[in-house]
């Protein structure tokens, strides 16, 4: 097997993972956190943050941080920061503001 046809496995399982994170919160946990403008506000706050600190991380002129190039699409954006570590992010974030809301004492 030569290397175009190795699965990308960072990005297979950052989309599964967050894919993931949002049907166990939608279909089981039914926290309501979509519907909530103070979540979306912390996405946003977590969401620059990440852009600023990821793209320094990942920028192609000098990078610190480096990705396998067969595991991953060649999608960056913006700056240089793969896709990728957008839907990691996102997931990380969410399960855990999920299960703060949803195992929270009353």
């Amino acid at each position: 097997m030569d290397a175009r046809e190795v699965i990308p496995e960072y990005t297979v399982g950052a989309f599964a993972a967050a894919a993931l994170v949002v049907v166990i919160d939608l279909r089981v946990w039914r926290t309501g956190l979509f519907r909530s403008p103070v979540y979306w506000t912390a996405i946003g706050i977590c969401l620059f943050f990440m852009i600023l600190v990821n793209g320094w991380l990942t920028k192609l002129s000098a990078p610190i941080v480096l990705y396998d190039t067969d595991q991953k699409t060649p999608w960056r954006f913006p700056w240089d920061i793969p896709i990728e570590d957008f839907a990691f992010g996102f997931a990380l974030l969410h399960w855990v503001l999920a299960r703060w809301v949803r195992f929270a004492e009353k």
